[in-house]
């Protein structure tokens, strides 16, 4: 006997890690530092563990950082329940090349960084606004044109953001963004 519905998931089924059984759970957004082998094909894999499981990335940055061990840092910012949080973290260790993955956001030595290049059109008023309001957020210029300026910030996300927002009525043109970076105060590694 058939319900109509073959091949389709049953009703309240999640779609998405998200929504599995501790929806009760507050969202919390998360910064994990993970250091991988640097060889081809590290990254696809820390990648598809995310969309396998319907996990999202908010903001993801990679480098190498130790040329001598082939090691390199894949930052990660994404958001879910603790509980998915730790599942996370627990599946990312599981990975062969993973060595290790630190939770920034818990630590209270963790700092973020982002760094954007914002570039603004504008003649006049607008183009005396955007260069004022630079001064305001540190932005540097680092192109200008008789009609345009390009600006680096560097700063925390929500930072940024602010920047890019108060740019839109003044002529905002186009914005690119590093994604997070994040490291531990302190001489400690990690």
């Amino acid at each position: 006997m058939s319900d109509g519905s073959a091949g389709s998931p049953p009703q309240g089924n999640p779609k998405s890690a998200y929504f599995l059984s501790h929806a009760d759970e507050e969202i919390e957004r998360r910064t994990l530092a993970v250091m991988v082998d640097n060889e081809p094909g590290v990254l696809a894999r820390v990648v598809g563990l995310f969309s396998g499981r319907g996990y999202n990335i908010d903001s993801l940055t990679v480098a190498e950082v130790d040329a001598s061990q082939h090691q390199s840092r894949i930052t990660i910012v994404t958001e879910g329940t603790p509980h998915i949080l730790e599942q996370i973290e627990a599946q990312l260790l599981r990975l062969v090349p993973v060595g290790e993955v630190i939770d920034i956001t818990k630590s209270k030595r963790g700092i973020e960084r982002e760094l954007a290049l914002v570039k603004v059109a504008g003649k006049g008023e607008a183009r005396v606004e955007a260069l004022r309001i630079s001064q305001i957020f540190r932005a540097n210029v680092i192109d200008t044109t008789n009609e345009s300026f390009i600006f680096e910030l560097t700063g925390a996300s929500d930072k940024i953001t602010q920047f890019v927002d108060l740019m839109r009525p003044l002529g905002l043109v186009e914005v690119s963004r590093t994604g997070v970076l994040s490291i531990k105060r302190g001489k400690e590694k990690g």
